[in-house]
Order: structure tokens, then sequence, then C-alpha cells
């Protein structure tokens, strides 16, 4: 419930202060008093957008507060989920400074408006003359059935049911959009792997390739060259062998006399050893060194084949190739596995839809069952506002599984007349204002006897009735205060007369300036004011006893 709304700088208002009761609180004042002023204050903590024109002294800024006790409405989830901290007085508080920069806080905690917006509509229900258009959505009445009906956790069930399964059916076709896009590019993909993958490239092979070649298109100058260098090392007159090795008997010779030459002696003698190896080498290399035809046209082929994949793929190297082959392999299985995934999902979302159905079946029943109660239930309230030849009549249509939306497959739609025989047609086409109000008001009745309504607010909904009929709507009220925080802007006396807390809004002319102001009413304050609601300004004794009259009903 609202326990004290704070209003500072705000239009006419300069500083207000005003704690409320837990049942009927009224309020009542002259037209343009500021009871809306109030109002609009009041839904600036709901998440309304704000002006900085609107307030009562551009150089300061605009403080909102409200301060709710929300022990009983189970709020604990949207506090953790929006983490907050969590008290059973709960504050709202809104700021807007001269330049139209704004803050919102719930318990000190820094919200956005959106956040702020979902926590006033768990915690105030406005209901205005104009709110009445709300009773014509089929959404609203939809909730008033669901409401009766009392299986939240059904509802609840299936609406997780449904964001669920359309989260699978988006998925899905993101999928199927990406498979036709993939598909479309699996021949050309296949045909690069194919191509790729028959060649059977191997890493490092391309240079291996090349130096062979040259070496075969070469062959005849590397053995001409190898052959003088053979005749060089060992088989000319003057050659390396020759001369090492009669360098090396000089030196043998030597170390006889002189201990240090026997040290170069070892050294060249190794060195005849390493050249006459090299030469066995050479002579061996030679020998090998062949030019063939054959394996060069083989060598030309194979190089063909690689040099046209690179300059086709435009990449440099045999070791690219095969990480366009890797990468060709791994689109070509995604693909496959976007089938095999799409096929899955399929089957996922099938029986989603099949445990949907049966879920909004269950809907549909429980739906269906209470809707002759809260038929009845209606019509006796408006009976008891002055309505006799009311009646309500609520259609229920199937629509087709295919067509089900988050609330199930029903499709709920209020019938009334508020005349002895005429048809129930939709509420919307033959409702008066008042008429829609006195509707209104049996519905938020009967809601709230079946779960924990947040503070409701009425805003003059009590055009279009007077005298017995007010009466009773005041009844009503009182009696929806018993299970809720009920607050009442009226004109009519019979309505102001059943609140338990009665507050009056007035002007405070100034010499240079006009505040709007409210004051708690003792008895007498309150008898008085009912009175110049029944007669005028100026009440006489009768006025002021039928308005004892009316508080003591």
């Amino acid at each position: 419930m609202l326990h004290r709304l704070v209003i500072r700088n705000y239009t006419l208002i300069d500083n207000l202060d005003i704690s409320f009761s837990k049942d009927l609180n009224i309020m009542t004042g002259e037209t343009g008093a500021g009871k809306s002023i109030i109002l609009g204050a009041l839904s600036l903590i709901l998440g309304q957008r704000a002006e900085s024109k609107y307030f009562f002294n551009q150089q300061k800024k605009c403080i909102i507060e409200g301060i709710f006790q929300v022990n009983e409405l189970n709020l604990g989830d949207f506090f953790s989920e929006n983490d907050l901290d969590y008290e059973t007085e709960t504050v709202l508080r809104r700021e807007i400074s001269a330049d139209g920069k704004s803050r919102a806080f719930i318990n000190d905690t820094p919200v956005n408006l959106t956040v702020l917006k979902q926590m006033g509509e768990k915690l105030i229900d406005i209901h205005s003359q104009h709110a009445t258009i709300e009773i014509n959505s089929e959404a609203f009445q939809l909730s008033v059935v669901d409401i009766v009906a009392g299986h939240s956790d059904l509802l609840k069930t299936y609406q997780d049911s449904y964001k669920f399964h359309k989260k699978t059916i988006a998925k899905l076709n993101d999928l199927i959009s990406e498979g036709e896009r993939s598909r479309a590019d699996q021949n050309y993909f296949q045909f690069q792997f194919d191509e790729l993958e028959n060649a059977k490239l191997e890493a490092g092979e391309q240079l291996q390739l090349e130096t062979e070649l040259n070496a075969l298109t070469h062959a005849e100058e590397i053995k001409r060259n190898l052959l003088n260098a053979i005749y060089s090392i060992n088989e000319s007159e003057n050659s390396v062998v020759a001369k090492l090795s009669e360098a090396v008997q000089n030196l043998q010779q030597a170390e006889k006399y002189n201990p240090k030459i026997s040290e170069l002696y070892e050294r060249l003698k190794s060195t005849l050893i390493e050249i006459k190896d090299i030469n066995s080498e050479t002579e061996s290399i030679e020998q090998e060194t062949q030019f063939n035809d054959l394996r060069s046209s083989e060598i030309n082929e194979r190089l063909n084949i690689i040099y046209t994949l690179q300059k086709k793929h435009r990449l440099e190297s045999v070791s690219d190739l095969l990480k366009l082959q890797e990468s060709l392999s791994q689109k070509l299985n995604s693909i496959i596995s976007v089938d095999e995934t799409i096929e899955r999902l399929k089957a996922e979302s099938k029986n989603q839809f099949d445990q949907l159905v049966i879920l909004a079946s269950k809907l549909t029943l429980s739906r269906n069952k209470v809707i002759p109660l809260l038929e009845k239930q209606i019509q006796h309230t408006l009976q008891d506002v002055g309505m006799p030849n009311a009646v309500l009549k609520i259609q229920s249509n199937l629509v087709h599984e295919d067509q089900m939306t988050n609330a199930g497959r029903d499709q709920i739609q209020f019938l009334f007349t508020a005349n002895k025989g005429q048809s129930p047609l939709p509420v919307q086409k033959v409702a008066s204002g008042g008429e829609l109000s006195r509707l209104m008001l049996s519905i938020k009745s009967l809601i709230a006897r079946h779960t924990a309504l947040p503070t409701i607010i009425f805003d003059e909904i009590d055009t279009g009735i007077s005298g017995e009929v007010a009466l009773k709507v005041g009844n009503i009220m009182e009696q929806l205060s018993e299970n809720m925080q009920v607050i009442a802007i009226t004109h009519l006396p019979q309505i102001a007369s059943r609140g338990k807390s009665h507050y009056r809004v007035y002007k405070d002319e100034q010499q240079d300036r006009t505040l709007s102001n409210i004051t708690i009413l003792n008895e007498e304050e309150r008898t008085l004011e009912i009175a110049k609601m029944l007669s005028g300004e100026n009440p006489g004794e009768f006025a002021m006893q039928n308005a004892r009259e009316l508080l003591s009903q």
C-alpha cells in the first residue's frame, strides 16, 4: 500500500507530505484545486516522463517520493531479478533537475525508467474515467477470467513453454535460412574441395620437385663439371691427391727429427682422406647424374597442377592450399551439421507444440469452467450499484492451434447491456461513461477477492451517477478497501462519506503566487466538507444534518 507521498517543487506544489491509511481514502476539493496535480506527481514515480517546465521553482529540482508497504505483494523475485535491496517498506524516488535531467531510485538504488515503471505497475493501479477504455481490451478481459480462475501456475507454465517454443522456432528459421544460403554454395565448395583432395598435395613437395627438376634440366652441365672436378682432384698428372700424397710423405719423413711436425702430419693426412672421400662421392654423383626425359615430364606435370591451384586460389604455397582444403572440409561438414540440427529442431519444435496444445486445452477448460460464476458475480454487483437490468455475457471462442498466442487459444469478449430487453453487445458499443465506470468497479471488486491487487486509485469515476446509485458505488468501494488500499478522488458526497480517511485539496492564494495544498480532515471538518458538497459553500443546518446522516450510515 501507499503509506506516504512526498512532493517537492511540482507545478503549484511547493512542499507536500501526505500519509494514507490502509483502507478507503477519500480526496475531495474544488475543480482546479490540485487533485490532478497530486496524481501527476504520483505518476512520475510510476515511470512517466517529466518536463522541467512544470516545476514550481525553475531554480530547484523536483523530488517525488513514495513510501510503500510491500510485505504482502510477493515482490521478492522482482527485487532479485533487478538486483535491488528488498525492504518491506520500499521507497520509490524521482528527482528531476531544472535542466530536465531525471534520476530514479528504488530503495536508494539507481534504476532506469523501465524498471521504475514495472515496479510502479505492481504497486498502484490508477483508474480514471478515461481509463475505463481498458475494459474494451481483449487482454484485460482475458486477464479477469484468468484471475478468477486462479490458474496462475498453469498460465505461467504455458507462457514459459510458449516463449521457449518461440525461441526454438526463431532458431530453426535462422538455421533454415543459413542452410539455404550454405546449400547454394555447397556444390561450389565441394568442387573446390574435390579438386584439392584429388591433387593429393603434400607439405614441402613443391620445393623438392623444383629442386629435382632444376637438377634434371642442367644434368649435362652438372656432369661435365663433376668430371672436371674428379680430374683435378685425382686423375691429372698434378692432381690434388697426388700433390697431397707427396706432401704427406715429406712431413712423415720430417717428423722423425722434429716432434712439432707430427701434428701437422696428422692434420694433412686427415685432409688427404677427406679429399679422397670427396672425390669418391663426386664420382658417385657423376655416375647417378643422367638426363631423364620421362621424369622431367612427370615433375613438370605435377608442378603445373600445383601452380594452377595456387594461381586459381591466389595462394603462394602448398601449405596454404592444404589450409584451404581443411577450411573447405569444415564448411562442408558444417552444412551437413546444419541439416542435422534443423531436423533435430523440427522434432523438438513439434514436441513443444504438442505440449503447448495440451496446456492450452487445460487453460480453456479452466476458463470455461469459471465464466458462468464470473458472469453471475459481476451481474450481482452491478445490481448493487443501481443497474438491476444489466447483463454481462462472456463470449469465449477457440482459435486454431496455429493461431495460439502467449495467452493460449481463447479469444474472450465481454458483451454487455444495461437495459432490459436489449441483447448484449461488445462493451464499447453499448456502455456509457457512467455505466463503464460502474462495470469496471464491479470487475475490480471481484478481482480483489481473488488476488492481492496493488493500491487502486479511482479518479473521478463517479461521472454520470448520483443519489442512491452513488451511495451504492461508495459502499462497493468501501467493501473493496477491506482487501486492498483504495484512494478515491470524488465530487459526490455519497462516495466521500464512505471513506475512513478524508483529505481536502485546496488552493492557498498568497500575495505573489498560488499554492496547492492538502489537509486531512477531522470529524467536524469532514462533516462540513460533505455538507458543502451537498449544498454549496455556505451549507445550512439541513445540509449539515444530511452530511451527518451520510457519515453515520
